[in-house]
């Protein structure tokens, strides 16, 4: 009983700590504009199921998308294991899917140890990528001590918890063979079998292994859901969302900007109102709150693999922009708006902004607006969108745009084109052909 009122008293706590801080970034993501991404939910269901479930953006790399592949289905498949754990915690039951399953469950069990087994390699492959090949991709200016940090932190703790898993079956598969207290034959242990010769061959010994392993095992995951929300692996739980509420529009189609039409509409009916509540309309985005909730939850959704940065022309070319650092920015910054609210309360200021103090005008300007990067993104991030949003504030708010671009906007308003001659002269070129 003890040990039920334990593991009941650590999953409570675990369950509210996670809700509080999912809660913080759920109202962090509120912060942002409103946008309709409701429509085409038929459209909306197939492309999530493609790309979030089906992972086809991975494949462009293969060595990464089958490791990937193996810890994907290691996560959505083990975990019906932690519910039976989480079960055998509450009622001090022990295998308690065993009987009901009958011989489907030693199938089960084989399974996840299998799947327990690539994890490990997985991980393990990962991690000799990061810290020994050192791949480029996992490296920039962004790439300070913490990201490089996390990415080990989760790799080593998905190792730890595998490891634990693994050791318990084996200590539970000879205490089986022993007969030995409670430990019904239950279960087929193809990998931890393998394991076993390695253990005490005493029963208490290995009681003792076999519990202390299964506290691992499940106090690590709790651990590690209530670490989700400090790091950029809330992307497992928010990838599915982020792409079911993905731009269906073309690529590089522009929105039309509500404040300039509401302008526009005031030229042409005075007596037009916006439904804007009285405040000052704002054109583009100067800071977290000006973007949209969807650009700030790919901001949290972003796993900083780099794939946008190594394929953005303005980044191989040596230039400063860096779509990775583009929306890893936006997260800090709005985590930062977050923090300031727990704080302060809602109306505080903090005299900073997204624009300047995170992002410079530099990185803005470098870029292209080729939709690599968006092309790129395995879970259909759009960087572009927050990188245009800000140029729009410079220019329209600031009038603070490139030389080279001003003479274009006059030449557009004068002459109708982009450059400097006028209509008159526009087919100038056809004489003496």
């Amino acid at each position: 009983m003890i040990a039920q009122i334990l593991f009941i008293l650590v999953l409570i706590a675990a369950i509210y700590l996670f809700s509080k801080n999912a809660g913080k970034i759920r109202r962090n993501i509120l912060l942002g504009r409103d946008t309709d991404r409701s429509d085409q939910p038929a459209k909306r269901w197939m492309v999530m199921a493609k790309v979030a479930f089906g992972q086809t953006k991975m494949v462009t790399r293969p060595v990464a998308a089958i490791m990937h592949f193996f810890i994907y289905a290691g996560f959505i498949i083990i975990n019906l294991e932690v519910l039976e754990i989480m079960i055998d915690g509450v009622f001090g039951s022990h295998r308690i899917f065993s009987k009901p399953l009958g011989s489907l469950y030693g199938l089960l069990i084989g399974g996840f140890e299998i799947l327990a087994l690539l994890v490990l390699t997985a991980c393990i492959v990962f991690l000799v990528r990061r810290n020994i090949l050192r791949l480029k991709r996992f490296s920039g200016t962004e790439m300070t001590e913490w990201p490089r940090s996390d990415a080990n932190y989760i790799l080593i703790i998905e190792i730890c918890l595998m490891t634990a898993f693994l050791t318990m079956n084996a200590a539970d598969y000879k205490l089986q063979a022993l007969h030995f207290g409670h430990y019904i034959k239950a279960g087929s242990f193809p990998v931890s079998s393998l394991l076993a010769p390695l253990l005490s061959a005493n029963g208490n010994t290995l009681a003792i292994t076999e519990r202390v392993c299964w506290w691992l095992h499940i106090v690590g995951i709790l651990a590690f859901l209530n670490y989700l929300p400090y790091s950029k692996h809330f992307h497992i739980l928010l990838a599915f969302p982020n792409v079911y509420y993905s731009n269906l529009e073309p690529k590089g189609e522009f929105t039309n900007m509500e404040s300039v039409t509401n302008e526009v509409k005031a030229m042409l009916d005075p007596s037009f109102m916006p439904e804007n509540n009285g405040e000052a309309a704002r054109f583009g985005a100067k800071d977290v709150t000006d973007l949209t909730w969807k650009n700030l939850m790919e901001a949290y959704t972003c796993t900083e693999c780099g794939r946008c940065t190594s394929v953005c022309p303005a980044n191989i070319t040596g230039k400063l922009l860096s779509p990775r650092k583009i929306m890893m920015d936006t997260r800090d910054r709005i985590t930062e708006v977050g923090n300031n609210i727990d704080k302060h309360g809602r109306d505080h200021q903090d005299g900073k902004a997204l624009l300047g103090d995170y992002i410079t005008r530099e990185e803005l300007w470098a870029c292209t607006t080729c939709n690599a990067c968006v092309e790129a993104c395995p879970v259909n991030i759009n960087p572009l969108e927050i990188i245009t949003e800000m140029r729009r504030y410079i220019v329209m708010e600031e009038s603070q745009a490139p030389a080279s671009l001003n003479n274009m906007f006059g030449n557009v308003e004068n002459n109708g084109a982009p450059w400097k001659y006028s209509n008159a002269d526009r087919f100038n070129w056809v004489e003496g052909s």
